[in-house]
């Protein structure tokens, strides 16, 4: 276990640390890529986007994705040189404890974990509910428990297993998203061989509202900003996979730059076809907006396509969340800040315990939501929301500590084997626009509880560390 406050780093370059001993090392670019895209591209994008786009209008709602996927970028410049610095897997707990001091570590590690927890919880659910168009006398419960299963036996094989996996539900989801862009566009300049007639925009003329460019004023930008940065959440995936990836000073850029720009294109691209095929007061929550696109230009059984989309999107992001809820229990133990038992592999290298803890974990979520959605569930969701911001400030700030403490012990940047660029106006800068994200929050009567659960939650794992962990004489630090 390390000393409460930062430690003093080696000045070695990254991408020669220490490899960690156990998991197994078997994921290349393309999953790493695929896992990230995977945690991401959820029902955020398929069924929230209508709602951003009728808050901020439709140039409004591009701005925002634009906004958001420059914090994307800054926060992954930041995740990506400490990745290689500290290659372990469950690696945002690491960064933490490392740069910043154990007990921002421990924090960070139990904030991860519950958002994905609650997540996974919560996409079993909605995925049980929409197999009810398909099979409306078998129960939600049911359904729950065949993707638990599923996604538990994905993970429980192998890491590479578990990438295999999720690079295809990628894939699904990539193509549905390529889809809508291509055929909407198509539509949007005149070409739509499929559709029977109507009326239909031309290119971008529903931006002009009767309100203007902003018909519901820069408010309403500003709060579909803050909501952006949440459907954005996942790209941070690659850190959690870090332990297990193949040559990770090569793969670890490479898979930082290729998320950055396929979400950008994607996002920022399906936003932009959305908002200029639907009135932006006509899309909103009682129908995926790419129900709509594809029925408007005469894509044969789009409902029922886009069901089977959502399906896979929802246990992709569960088979992701799963994934990062283990190892950062594996983590927390390999620190000596949870049970050893989280340490335990099997011989393909799995932390199986706490893959199980993290299933329990899950469950547990879904149960409350069922039981208790305005008490227990209404706090779990909170924290989950507000974990994602808290993250990202963790992984900004790990690397505005790490740099200076390795400059200060004499280590060469220029040798390093990424680095994130103009230092230290990158770190600053993000974190500077998360906590602009939290103050908005405030301001927000729909997502301040995020606040009133989150802070003390963070409060109480400081004050369960320093009782637990922080008046132990300290030992070697775990590579």
């Amino acid at each position: 276990m390390e000393t409460p406050s930062p430690l003093t780093l080696d000045a070695t370059p990254a991408g020669h640390a220490p490899v960690q001993p156990g998991l197994r090392r078997s994921m290349g670019t393309r999953h790493l890529v695929m896992i990230a895209m995977g945690g991401v591209i959820g029902s955020g994008l398929f069924l929230s986007s209508g709602y951003t786009i009728s808050q901020a209008g439709p140039l409004g709602a591009v701005l925002a994705y634009l906004v958001g996927a420059f914090v994307v970028y800054l926060v992954m410049a930041c995740l990506g040189e400490l990745a290689i610095a500290y290659p372990v897997s469950g690696a945002f707990h690491i960064y933490a404890a490392r740069s910043i001091g154990p007990a921002t570590g421990f924090a960070t590690a139990w904030l991860y974990w519950l958002c994905w927890a609650v997540a996974i919880g919560s996409e079993f659910t909605a995925s049980g509910l929409l197999m009810q168009r398909w099979f409306p006398d078998v129960d939600v419960w049911i359904w729950c428990l065949i993707f638990a299963a599923v996604l538990f036996g994905f993970n429980a094989v192998s890491a590479r297993f578990f990438g295999e996996s999720e690079f295809w539900f990628a894939i699904i989801k990539v193509g549905a998203i390529i889809g809508l862009i291509v055929l909407g566009g198509a539509a949007l300049f005149g070409f739509r061989p499929l559709s029977d007639g109507g009326s239909h925009p031309f290119l971008f003329e529903n931006f002009n509202t009767a309100g203007g460019l902003f018909p519901n004023g820069f408010t309403g930008v500003l709060v579909t900003v803050l909501a952006v940065f949440y459907a954005f959440s996942g790209s941070e995936l690659i850190g959690v996979a870090a332990g297990e990836t193949k040559d990770p000073a090569t793969s670890i850029p490479k898979a930082m730059r290729t998320t950055v720009i396929r979400l950008l294109i994607f996002f920022v691209g399906a936003i932009a076809v959305i908002a200029a095929t639907i009135p932006y007061n006509e899309v909103g929550l009682d129908e995926s907006p790419f129900v709509t696109v594809f029925s408007a230009i005469g894509i044969p059984f789009a409902a029922d396509i886009m069901n089977f989309v959502i399906i896979t999107a929802l246990l992709s992001a569960g088979n992701s969340g799963l994934f990062s809820c283990a190892r950062m229990l594996y983590s927390l133990a390999d620190e000596g800040h949870a049970p050893q038992a989280f340490r335990r592999l099997t011989r393909r290298g799995i932390p199986l315990i706490a893959l199980s803890v993290s299933m329990v974990g899950g469950i547990a979520s879904l149960i409350s939501s069922v039981v208790a959605p305005e008490t227990v569930y209404l706090v779990l969701v909170s924290v989950a929301g507000f974990a994602v911001v808290g993250v990202w400030m963790s992984i900004t700030a790990s690397h505005f500590f790490h740099r200076r403490a390795f400059v200060r012990n004499g280590g060469d940047v220029g040798a390093l084997a990424y680095k994130a660029p103009l230092f230290p106006l990158v770190p600053i800068l993000a974190f500077t626009l998360c906590v602009i994200s939290l103050v908005g929050i405030a301001l927000d009567p729909n997502q301040v509880a995020a606040l009133y659960f989150g802070i003390p939650f963070v409060a109480a794992c400081y004050v369960y560390f320093y009782f637990r962990h922080g008046r132990k004489r300290p030992t070697a630090a775990v590579q």
